[in-house]
């Protein structure tokens, strides 16, 4: 073989060869950030845990809109200008693809801003620890509207969300408790729209809370305990009045003058507010009553003029 064409092919060789090394260089390249990328996520992804709580709650689109769509057109015609598309795409994006310990104000504040309307004065019942009697309430008595009676919390009313930071972005198994970590979407959501829903209270205020609790009807860690009543504004609220029911047949652990009462008061009365309390509220006790209607307190609320 002549010198030229050995040289030639030669050539063609060590091209070649330089070739097939750089093509196994970018496949160990690839190989090796893809592992990285992977090892990353891992680390930041909490799907490795398992969450204390229920995952977010199956169908979530097709709940908030279909609770969106029949709030504004069939339960408060004058909201029908909302965008319930809107409103879920704002909602979707606080918490997926986000570690769900990780959420911000920030990032409900265009939900918030999306779904607010303005509260009728005098309407406005706040609750602690009395969840089903109160919404029994203001289902009966239309005059009265808890935060759940509001867009967004019928939308977000026993519905549970949180994202993750790996496809699908979603998480469907578990969601992080408050006791796991405090910033989850759960918390955060429902502080930022208690918040806004005490900002916008005004005239008289109702609370509707249980004295059967041992522990005491009042409790500074509780939601209006530490957010709703301290966003109520002295200059718009005119007077807190206070519901102090008891279970029927139940103990009586605490009456309006009681100790946590008694603090509650001391609290409204440094911002400024009129007070009163009533043990056993009783168009509220009568509505008790419709399933204890036997009952002695019952015959007794039923007896008095």
């Amino acid at each position: 073989m002549p010198l030229q064409q050995r040289s030639a092919r030669s050539q063609q060789r060590t091209v070649l060869l330089v070739g097939m090394v750089v093509l196994l260089a970018a496949l160990l390249l690839a190989v090796v950030l893809a592992s990285v990328l992977t090892h990353g996520k891992q680390e930041v992804s909490p799907k490795m845990l398992k969450w204390k709580d229920r995952g977010t709650t199956k169908n979530l689109q097709e709940v908030i809109l279909g609770r969106c769509y029949s709030y504004v057109l069939a339960r408060s015609l004058e909201l029908g200008h909302k965008d319930c598309l809107e409103i879920w795409e704002s909602l979707k994006h606080a918490f997926i693809y986000k570690n769900p310990c990780n959420i911000t104000s920030e990032d409900y504040q265009p939900l918030m801003e999306l779904a607010s309307h303005p509260i009728p004065c005098n309407k406005s019942l706040f609750w602690s620890k009395t969840n089903d009697l109160a919404h029994r309430y203001t289902k009966s008595n239309q005059n009265f509207l808890t935060l759940e009676d509001t867009l967004l919390g019928y939308m977000a009313d026993r519905v549970s969300w949180c994202g993750d930071p790996s496809a699908p972005g979603i998480n469907y198994e578990s969601c992080p408790k408050r006791s796991e970590c405090e910033s989850n979407p759960s918390s955060v959501f429902w502080k930022m729209a208690s918040k806004m829903f005490a900002e916008a209270a005004c005239g008289v205020v109702q609370v509707m809370l249980n004295g059967s609790i041992e522990a005491g009807a009042f409790r500074n860690s509780s939601i209006f305990g530490s957010i709703e009543i301290f966003n109520l504004n002295p200059d718009k609220v005119s007077a807190v009045h206070i519901w102090l029911m008891h279970d029927i047949g139940g103990p009586q652990s605490e009456s309006c003058s009681g100790h946590s009462i008694k603090r509650l008061k001391s609290i409204l009365e440094e911002r400024n507010f009129k007070i009163t309390c009533e043990d056993n509220y009783r168009p509220v006790q009568l509505l008790q009553c419709v399933h204890n209607p036997d009952h002695t307190d019952c015959r007794l609320c039923t007896n008095t003029t």
